[in-house]
């Protein structure tokens, strides 16, 4: 198999696995939302431990942990996916997956509109379009929930501000993530241990099944991630940009098909225009991609001339 069908099949099984997570998520009931989460975090920062282990990759972690900048920035990135993650297993605990879906759609738009606000990037006119027609897509669904859609929103601008760290961190993905379940694993712990003690808490409690479940949170979340990280190195970013759409896709099809929630016309209005959007994002993703190549087979092509003629 080739480096790059490799690359098509991890990434894949990211996205594939990202969008089936309101499935697993669901299998914890009655567990809160707070508790789940906290699971998540310890058994996650557990099992990058054990990676980093098998790879023999503790000495990265060290020199990681030497340079104070990096530290905190993953420190803001742990705190940022907390908020994220633990926003989408409320979401989908309080049968809110359509919404979830809904954020990760708009994130490529909020991501774009970081870009202009924090970085001062500029914008091409259809982008522009892209984000007016989302913005319209967020009225539109505002008016449909009577309220506007918090949490679509917190997952898109938390995701969007947790990829604006990482993009300046530029930390393999094992290292990163015990990195940022390390800052706040101790308050977790802490919260878990109060839970037992309490006698309000389900770990061990319920039965085995739910145990493992409980664990199994830590697995779920570090092996798409890693899937990923073998999709980034093999993959050009166009490819791994269009596959971003395939998690909130399935969230969306789990929502609608199998949780039976509710989607008004008003509210097919606005996912639709979300998608017109959507589409004007990709079709100017993309249309940058092929100039970008194209100047770089050009620029290919007079290099090799030169060295010819040189010869």
């Amino acid at each position: 198999m080739s480096e790059l069908k490799r690359g098509y099949l991890y990434a894949g099984a990211a996205y594939g696995l990202w969008g089936l997570f309101p499935l697993y998520w669901k299998l914890l009931q009655p567990s809160s939302a707070f508790e789940i989460l906290a699971h998540r975090m310890v058994w996650s920062m557990a099992l990058a431990a054990i990676v980093l282990l098998s790879l023999r990759r503790i000495a990265g972690i060290r020199a990681l942990f030497r340079n104070r900048r990096t530290v905190i920035a993953l420190a803001a990135a742990g705190l940022f996916i907390t908020f994220n993650w633990g926003t989408y297993i409320y979401g989908v605990n309080t049968d809110r997956v359509v919404e979830t879906a809904l954020g990760y759609f708009l994130n490529p738009l909020v991501t774009v509109l970081m870009g202009v606000l924090i970085l001062g990037e500029r914008l091409r006119r259809l982008q522009w379009a892209a984000v007016a027609t989302g913005a319209v897509a967020l009225a539109v669904l505002t008016i449909d929930y009577g309220q506007l859609p918090w949490i679509a929103l917190i997952l898109g601008f938390s995701f969007g501000f947790y990829g604006l760290i990482k993009k300046k961190t530029n930390v393999p993905a094992a290292e990163g993530l015990f990195t940022e379940t390390a800052a706040v694993t101790l308050p977790a712990l802490a919260f878990l241990i109060y839970l037992h003690t309490t006698g309000s808490g389900t770990f061990a409690t319920i039965s085995w099944a739910h145990t493992l479940l409980l664990v199994g949170g830590g697995v779920v979340t570090a092996v798409p991630l890693l899937f990923f990280a073998g999709a980034a190195t093999r993959l050009p970013m166009s490819a791994l940009g269009m596959g971003q759409y395939i998690a909130p896709s399935l969230q969306f099809v789990i929502g609608v098909a199998l949780f039976n929630e509710p989607m008004s016309t008003l509210r097919w209005v606005g996912f639709g225009i979300v998608w017109l959007a959507l589409v004007m994002f990709s079709v100017d993703a993309l249309h940058k991609s092929r100039k970008r190549d194209g100047v770089l087979r050009l620029d290919a092509a007079i290099a090799t001339a030169g060295a010819d003629r040189d010869r």
